[in-house]
């Protein structure tokens, strides 16, 4: 038994390192794109209230990884908090992709605005 005890620890810390440094990425990604830029496929209060929730969602998963080191990385996380992470992740691509595709539509109609 004590023989699976650190094979579960390290499959934990296989798994959630990784994870909360994705979720810090995208979360900090998105949020540099929203204070940077008036996104205008979201009203304001949509755009603002996509920060707030990402600057909560950052501070949640930095507390889960403040807990899951001073726990000795024998704790996990249950899926019903990380499951909403994932949905603002899913979200923050939805709006990076919606952004990509508003800027490329721009270059494109200057490129045939400067060929005509």
């Amino acid at each position: 038994m004590s023989n699976s005890q650190p094979k579960d620890q390290e499959l934990l810390k296989s798994i959630l390192e990784p994870l909360f440094e994705d979720f810090q990425y995208w979360f900090s990604r998105s949020e540099v794109l929203l204070n940077s830029e008036r996104l205008p496929f979201l009203s304001l209060d949509e755009q603002n209230d996509l920060l707030s929730r990402l600057k909560q969602a950052q501070q949640e998963v930095a507390t889960a990884r403040l807990l899951f080191k001073v726990t000795g990385e024998k704790v996990g996380i249950e899926s019903k908090i990380l499951v909403p992470w994932h949905k603002l992740v899913a979200q923050c691509w939805q709006v990076s992709r919606e952004w990509r595709s508003l800027q490329k539509a721009k270059e494109n109609a200057n490129r045939e605005e400067n060929e005509a």
